[in-house]
């Protein structure tokens, strides 16, 4: 059987994302019980991070230990990545010592690269196209508080980033619909939304794209990489705040997301991030029990009960 990756949302059917969502629920309330579980017992996870993260980290190596494996932490420093080691070369060697690799990097087409040589599977931990498992963990996350999101309306606000993009993917995969504000110059891959067909409409403006919606979700304005931008995305952002206001256009119980970190005052308030509305902190918990799912999904498909 060949080696699985999950690169993108699209790696996995509608079918096998939904069985993981559940399971990473029930794995979340086996922890929550204090329940052992460990089929990931002698199995290494390297992680190799050019883009620095807290939640990637912290979420990664402690659901290999939960799981009964381990996690390598390996930076730029410490590998040959930063030393000009082609890729694929550095993919042959590794995939052969470990079980699983996580990567977190600048331009996709380096993950891309790197699962085409490696013998075991590669997750995607963050490009600057996609973010997918921060999806899985949103989706989980809707799922505890509001059941199935198919044929919900979720209102994207900002950036049309590597989240916005996973979104995308999302709609398609857990078929809901799609708002997606953001201002010209700065809306989403054009091909990544044709893919995603009626399922995925374009705005101008926030407070439209937010009318009706079951769940707004925004990023930051300014990723890593592009902090020299950050006065020009402000002035250019600043119709795109998730405020009380924009809040308000959108269904009376309706939720609130953001992947952190936040910068209360630019793209989300304070009094909407910390409101009756907002669940992110579920939502940045449950990248921990999401990851597990992956990589028991990944990993020991067979080890389930």
């Amino acid at each position: 059987m060949s080696v699985r990756h999950f690169l993108t949302l699209l790696d996995l059917s509608p079918e096998e994302l939904q069985r993981l969502i559940e399971r990473a629920i029930e794995l979340k309330q086996w922890h929550k019980q204090g329940r052992l579980y460990e089929p990931l017992k002698n199995k290494v996870l390297a992680m190799v991070f050019e883009k620095s993260s807290t939640r990637t980290r912290v979420s990664f190596e402690s659901g290999m230990v939960q799981l009964g494996g381990h996690a390598m932490f390996l930076s730029p420093r410490d590998t040959q990545f930063g030393r000009g080691e082609p890729l694929e070369d550095s993919a042959r060697v590794m995939s052969r010592m470990v079980d699983a690799i996580m990567v977190r990097t600048f331009e996709h087409e380096k993950i891309e690269l790197f699962a085409e040589y490696s013998v075991s599977p590669v997750i995607n931990a963050l490009t600057d196209q996609y973010h997918p498992c921060q999806l899985l963990a949103d989706m989980q996350t809707w799922c505890e508080h509001r059941g199935a999101i198919r044929g919900a309306t979720v209102a994207f606000i900002g950036d049309g980033n590597n989240m916005c993009h996973s979104y995308i993917n999302a709609a398609r995969q857990f078929d809901f619909q799609l708002h997606i504000a953001a201002p010209a110059g700065y809306q989403p891959d054009s091909a990544i939304v044709a893919a995603a067909g009626p399922r995925v409409t374009l705005f101008e403006q926030a407070m439209e794209a937010a009318a009706g919606a079951d769940l707004v979700v925004t990023d930051v304005w300014a990723s890593m990489g592009q902090e020299e931008e950050q006065r020009e995305r402000e002035r250019v952002f600043a119709d795109y705040q998730v405020n009380e206001k924009l809040m308000q256009q959108a269904k009376k119980d309706a939720l609130f997301m953001h992947c952190l970190p936040a910068h209360r005052g630019e793209e989300v308030t304070g009094a909407v991030i910390d409101g009756s509305q907002s669940v992110v902190w579920d939502e940045a918990e449950n990248r921990l029990h999401a990851q597990k799912a992956l990589l028991e999904f990944l990993l020991a498909p067979d080890t389930r009960n």
